[in-house]
């Protein structure tokens, strides 16, 4: 469902990416694990269409999304892959639902749709009564449940989570991971997932080991 071939990517004279393989399978969750400068975030920015490598191929559904001009990329990005970051980067301003709703909004769908999926979604995050709270009156955890109904709201083609559970508790570390394994169940969500946590590395289907910008294993 995702095929990476030969993905290099450099910064300056730094390489980060030194000619990545992957594929990624319809319904998997994949963790992606190394130390610090390894080249997982690039990766995964790569994978997203947020970053474009210096060279090789990105396919996600069948589709070449590096042959995608600016607005149709946009457009691919936002229907096919949901994001779900540290620190949850929902906007202050708006509740809960409306949080949930932008991303249909961008999509061009009706309020009313948009509305009555994102308070399905909310109701199936175990946060019916929290639809119209902001995000400063959400624990950690709420927070980033919010952010996982946000990313899932257009029906994307996978997930895309940069230490996703990285500011959160024990109790709640444990609550979403738990979270992506039903919604995997349950959806046949793909998740491909950055972490530093050895917990939730060893419970996905497979773990991805990176080093010095290469698959090491």
């Amino acid at each position: 469902m995702i095929r990476l071939e030969g993905i290099t990517k450099s910064f300056g004279s730094l390489q980060v990416l030194k000619g990545i393989d992957l594929q990624i399978e319809k319904g998997e969750v994949v963790s992606i694990v190394g130390p610090s400068g390894a080249g997982k975030t690039t990766l995964l920015q790569i994978m997203g269409t947020l970053d474009t490598p210096d060279a090789g191929r990105v396919q996600i559904g069948g589709t070449d999304v590096l042959a995608l001009k600016e607005k149709p990329l946009s457009a691919f990005r936002n229907q096919h892959i949901g994001f779900v970051f540290q620190f949850h980067q929902l906007l202050p301003e708006f509740t809960a639902i409306e949080n949930v709703m932008i991303p249909a909004f961008i999509a061009g769908r009706s309020r009313t749709d948009a509305f009555d999926a994102a308070k399905e979604l909310l109701a199936m995050m175990g946060l019916s009564d929290r639809a119209e709270h902001k995000p400063n009156e959400l624990s950690g955890g709420e927070k980033q449940r919010v952010a996982v109904a946000r990313a899932l709201i257009n029906h994307p083609d996978v997930i895309l989570a940069d230490e996703p559970s990285g500011s959160l508790d024990s109790k709640n570390k444990a609550e979403l991971h738990q979270l992506f394994f039903d919604l995997r169940d349950r959806l046949g969500q793909t998740f491909v997932i950055v972490t530093h946590d050895e917990g939730l590395a060893t419970l996905t289907d497979r773990t991805i080991h990176m080093k010095d910008g290469v698959i090491s294993g």
